[in-house]
């Protein structure tokens, strides 16, 4: 779908309402339906992705513990500074010095038992030695208790070997508890702001994993650095490219804008909720937006609403973006089946090949339909890079008069009707 289909598609949700309204009201008149004009003017327009998201740190770091135990010291507070190195929060250390002890004195057994097993090694090589000599010399050892010498001292290097194992294993172990005693310290690993506090002294922190943020002691973030994180549509983001300048609103800034710069775009979606009235999921992209010299009130998870600049140009042809409507190369609407109709199909669409997009001029006092290609959205206009010079006149209103349109239908101003709101000309009225 184009991104013009979907705009005069949004413009006919919003425009029902008002277009049968005012149907209602001069369908009375004789002279038909009340339409407004509006001659195509040079204007500067600006297209704009507008996208809600949340205020976040640059860089931030959530806390959780590595081992668990009761907090015996939380040294912050919330809104803290912290240098990196400070001390966050102290675990206690009972069970884990005693671990510790318990591995070195394991490892101090180890090593007896490898000295054991060494000095049994070199009584057996002393065995073999003496059996070699009395088995060459004298002949007075068998064959059997030779080998049975050799297999001791076999048997004795092997137990030697796996006492050294043994020493290397209770080391690993004395490692391992020093490192878990050394993990009762919290340090902060980086300087900024405590965002976040979760726990308090007394309180028992537990092992903290990546997919339960319940177990995040707390946050520590540089605020000096601060990003929009903003959601937007799969049919928007295409538009979107790093670089692009935007202007944030923050909820709780009510007349304050912050501008910013588009440094990341996602590559791939973040899934939102399904709709109540559609299975569909929305799926939308995370887009980031860097601000500029943000002041140091801005805090994290501020809600925020961003208007990206996607594209703009200056003193290009324009017309109302309701003006734009959709018929067949002749300018007739197109048939649809009685079916169709009772089913409550849109009789002014078609999926069809001769779909063209384009405006209603008024000529000579009929309306003639002039096919158009437009170029970027604005707020209110499209941009028309073919089939109108500036100048003419279009009609601009009501939705309900461009959704009856066809081409040849006679037209002519109402009389002593008001000029539309934005320089445009005096309202005309179709014949029926």
């Amino acid at each position: 779908m184009s991104n013009v289909r979907k705009v005069v598609i949004g413009v006919v949700v919003v425009g029902a309402i008002g277009g049968l309204t005012a149907l209602a009201v001069t369908s009375k008149s004789d002279q038909g339906i009340e339409v407004r004009t509006e001659s195509v003017q040079r204007r500067d327009l600006v297209s704009v992705v507008t996208a809600s998201g949340k205020v976040q740190p640059k860089k931030k770091v959530d806390i959780s513990a590595d081992i668990s135990g009761r907090v015996i010291q939380v040294a912050v507070e919330e809104g803290q500074w912290v240098n990196k190195g400070d001390l966050l929060i102290r675990i206690d250390p009972t069970q884990y010095e005693a671990a510790l002890r318990r591995s070195e004195a394991a490892v101090a057994q180890a090593r007896a038992q490898s000295a054991q097993a060494r000095a049994n090694q070199l009584k057996a090589q002393s065995d073999v030695r003496r059996s070699e000599q009395l088995a060459r010399g004298q002949d007075l050892i068998s064959p059997a208790d030779l080998e049975q010498a050799h297999t001791q001292a076999a048997v004795s290097q092997a137990q030697f070997e796996a006492a050294n194992f043994a020493v290397q294993q209770a080391q690993a172990s004395v490692s391992e508890a020093r490192e878990a005693l050394r993990k009762t310290t919290i340090l902060a690993p980086m300087s900024g702001r405590v965002t976040r506090k979760n726990i308090e002294e007394g309180e028992t922190a537990i092992v903290g994993t990546m997919n339960n943020p319940g177990t995040v002691l707390l946050t520590v973030a540089d605020l000096s650095v601060m990003e929009a994180k903003v959601k937007v549509d799969e049919t928007d983001v295409s538009r979107v490219k790093l670089g692009d300048t935007a202007t944030v609103r923050v909820d709780a800034f009510n007349t304050q804008t912050f501008k910013g710069t588009v440094t990341r775009i996602g590559n791939s979606a973040v899934q939102a909720a399904a709709s109540a009235s559609s299975d569909q999921q929305s799926v939308d992209f995370e887009v980031v937006i860097t601000l500029t010299n943000p002041p140091a009130q801005l805090r994290p998870d501020l809600t925020a609403t961003a208007d990206i600049v996607t594209d703009s140009k200056h003193g290009v042809v324009s017309v109302p973006i309701i003006a734009v409507t959709t018929r067949d190369h002749e300018g007739k609407k197109f048939k649809v089946s009685e079916d169709a109709r009772a089913a409550g199909q849109d009789t002014t669409r078609t999926h069809g090949r001769d779909e063209v997009n384009g405006v209603f001029v008024l000529e000579n006092g009929k309306a003639k339909f002039v096919p158009v290609t437009v170029g970027i959205t604005g707020d209110r206009y499209f941009e028309v890079t073919s089939g109108l010079r500036g100048g003419e006149t279009v009609v601009s209103g009501t939705y309900q008069a461009i959704r009856d349109l066809e081409a040849g239908n006679p037209v002519h101003a109402a009389p002593g009707a008001p000029a539309a709101k934005g320089g445009t000309t005096p309202s005309a009225t179709v014949k029926k």
